[in-house]
C-alpha cells in the first residue's frame, strides 16, 4: 500500500533484547534456588525450609511465564503491523496490552509443570532425597546392617557410567529415559555418530531408547553430590583406619620395648 505509514521497529527490537536479558536473570535465579534446595537436602534441613525454596521456584516460574507472554504479545503485534501495513500508525501499547491480557487469561497452575527449570528442580530434588535418604537413616537401629550394606552397594552401582564403566565425575541425565552417563563419554559418542549420520542408542543395558540427543541431556547435580559425599565418607573411613593402625603399631612397639627391658 503506497500510502501506508513507515514504522521503525528499532526501539521495539531494543526493548525485546532488554526483556530477554531479564529472562536470563530469572534463569540464573532459578539455578541458584535449585542449588540452595539441594544444599538443604544434603544438610538434612527441615522440610519447611526446602518447601520455601520450591515456593521461590514457583514465583520465578510465574515471572518467566509473564515475561514470555509479554514478549510474545510484542512479537505478534509487530508481525501484525508488518503484515497489514496500516495507513496510520496504530496505538502499539494498546495492541500489545490486548494480546498480553488474552494470553494471561489462559494461565493455569499446570503451566509451571512445563517450565524446564522447575521440572529440573523437582527431578533433582526427588533424586537428591533418594540418594541421601539412606544416609539420614544410618542412626536408626531398626535397620539391619545387611540392608544398609545392600543400599550402599546399589547406590555405588548407580555411580558407574555404562560407557566408561568407571565412577562418574560429571554425570548427565537423559530426560527421555532417565539414565545417566559421564558427560564427556556420551557427548563423544553422539558427535561420532552424528558424523556417521547414525542415531545413538542409550548405552544402558536393557534400555529401548534409540535416539539419544545432546539436547536431552541435563546435569545430574543430585547424583554428583551423592558421589562426592560417598567419596568423602570413604576417605574419612580410610583416614580413621590409618590412624587406628598407626596407634596400634605404636602401642605394640612400646610394649615390645617394655618386654625387652
Amino acid at each position: 500500500m503506497s500510502g501506508s505509514a513507515r514504522i521503525s521497529f528499532n526501539c521495539v527490537d531494543s526493548s525485546l533484547s532488554s526483556l530477554k536479558n531479564c529472562q536470563s536473570y530469572i534463569n540464573t535465579g532459578m539455578d541458584i534456588a535449585t542449588h540452595v534446595a539441594l544444599d538443604l537436602v544434603e544438610s538434612f534441613n527441615d522440610v519447611e525450609d526446602i518447601n520455601s525454596m520450591e515456593n521461590v521456584m514457583l514465583e520465578y516460574a510465574a515471572m518467566d511465564r509473564e515475561l514470555n507472554h509479554y514478549m510474545k504479545a510484542i512479537e505478534e503485534t509487530v508481525n501484525q503491523i508488518k503484515r497489514e501495513k496500516p495507513e496510520n500508525i496504530p496505538d502499539l501499547k494498546h495492541l500489545v496490552n490486548e494480546k498480553f491480557t488474552a494470553l494471561e487469561s489462559k494461565n493455569t497452575d499446570s503451566d509451571f509443570q512445563k517450565n524446564e527449570k522447575y521440572i529440573y528442580f523437582k527431578d533433582q530434588l526427588k533424586e537428591m532425597r533418594k540418594q541421601f535418604c539412606h544416609q539420614s537413616d544410618n542412626g536408626n537401629e531398626a535397620i539391619e546392617q545387611i540392608d544398609e550394606d545392600i543400599a550402599v552397594t546399589q547406590s555405588q552401582m548407580n555411580f558407574i557410567c555404562p560407557i566408561t564403566q568407571a565412577e562418574m565425575k560429571k554425570p548427565v541425565r537423559n530426560k527421555v529415559c532417565g539414565h545417566t552417563y559421564e558427560e564427556d563419554a556420551i557427548l563423544k559418542i553422539i558427535q561420532t555418530r552424528k558424523q556417521q549420520k547414525k542415531k545413538v542408542r542409550c548405552p544402558k543395558i536393557g534400555c529401548s531408547h534409540a535416539d539419544v540427543k545432546g539436547s536431552d541431556l541435563v546435569p545430574d547435580e543430585a547424583l554428583k553430590r551423592a558421589i562426592d559425599s560417598q567419596n568423602k565418607q570413604s576417605w574419612s573411613t580410610l583416614e580413621k583406619s590409618a590412624g587406628y593402625a598407626a596407634a596400634t603399631k605404636k602401642i605394640c612397639c612400646e610394649r615390645s620395648c617394655e618386654i625387652s627391658c
